[in-house]
């Protein structure tokens, strides 16, 4: 039997006073326990759809449940289900960390909990600078510390909105250990990201949000796949009008003036059908005067979707 999501997204829209439509009819089920990336290019909507389901923002339409609870009739057991690590590193730069991350505790009308609350700092590296006070870390530091509040009420869902973005590689790494081992402990964690290569390393699935629709959700490795696609682009000595019969076994496109043919294979697979493509094409008398091959990317990806209406 499939567990009920722990999110569930149903017609979300959201158009601001000024008409600008950030979200437009978006569905999502999240599943209990895993890690959903959401990627896009900046002002997709990404940061728009975690302000609603974090009761920021207010839908303009469409509904919301946390594990069961409408975030708009039910907004205090939805939110407390929650984490926020918000892109912005907001915090009191004249408390220290202990007293910003117990008093965000304290917000969820939490009783204290200093075992709690060392448990999360010692996991983040933070112990030993819990009586700094907040300007005197690190950004690397300040960014683990809105991760300490997030995570001091106990929450069972995580947003991250852009976690690494203006942080080194040695600290994005530690970060990514991080959230897998929240994970392994049973949080479900959803992050937006647009870094591809966050997204390949992170995620269990991919949303990718482009122009506020939400364009497709696919596990990480089917669209890692896809990514890794490769073309083989053919230019023809001579113009053909069709492909001959014996080349469908390959999966080739005929330019519409026909005198170029693309060839696309995977390009992570241990065979790419290259060279039997090439015999083919000789057996049936087509000859090609140039060739070159081109990777598809995120940005591919986004026009293919663009184009064809998705």
């Amino acid at each position: 039997m499939q567990q009920q999501p722990i999110i569930s997204i149903s017609g979300l829209s959201k158009t601001y006073a000024s008409g600008f439509v950030a979200l437009r009819s978006v569905d999502l089920d999240i599943r209990r326990g895993e890690i959903l990336a959401l990627l896009g290019p900046n002002g997709a909507g990404k940061t728009t759809l975690i302000s609603i389901v974090t009761g920021i923002v207010n839908p303009t339409e469409g509904q919301v449940t946390v594990d069961g609870h409408d975030i708009v009739k039910d907004y205090r057991a939805a939110r407390s289900l929650i984490g926020l690590v918000p892109q912005e590193l907001t915090t009191d730069a004249f408390e220290t960390v202990w007293a910003t991350v117990t008093h965000s505790r304290g917000l969820f009308g939490l009783k204290p909990n200093p075992d709690h609350i060392e448990k999360v700092l010692r996991d983040l590296t933070l112990w030993d600078k819990k009586d700094n006070k907040i300007m005197e870390l690190s950004g690397g530091m300040k960014r683990r510390v809105m991760i300490a509040k997030a995570l001091s009420h106990e929450p069972r869902i995580l947003f991250l909105d852009e976690p690494t973005a203006g942080v080194d590689v040695e600290l994005r790494k530690e970060m990514w250990a991080l959230v897998r081992d929240l994970r392994a402990s049973g949080v479900t964690i959803i992050l937006t990201t647009h870094y591809i290569a966050e997204a390949e390393e992170m995620a269990d699935r991919i949303g990718i949000i482009h122009n506020g629709e939400l364009k497709l959700v696919e596990e990480k490795d089917e669209l890692m796949r896809k990514l890794g696609s490769k073309q083989l682009m053919l230019q023809l000595q001579e113009p053909i009008e069709a492909l001959p019969t014996d080349l469908n076994g390959h999966k080739l496109e005929l330019s519409g003036d026909g005198t170029a043919l693309t060839y696309t294979y995977d390009a992570q697979a241990g065979r790419t059908g290259i060279s039997a493509l090439l015999s083919d094409l000789s057996r049936v008398g087509i000859r090609f005067k140039d060739l070159q091959t081109r990777e598809s990317s995120l940005e591919d990806i986004f026009v293919n979707l663009v184009r064809d209406g998705q």
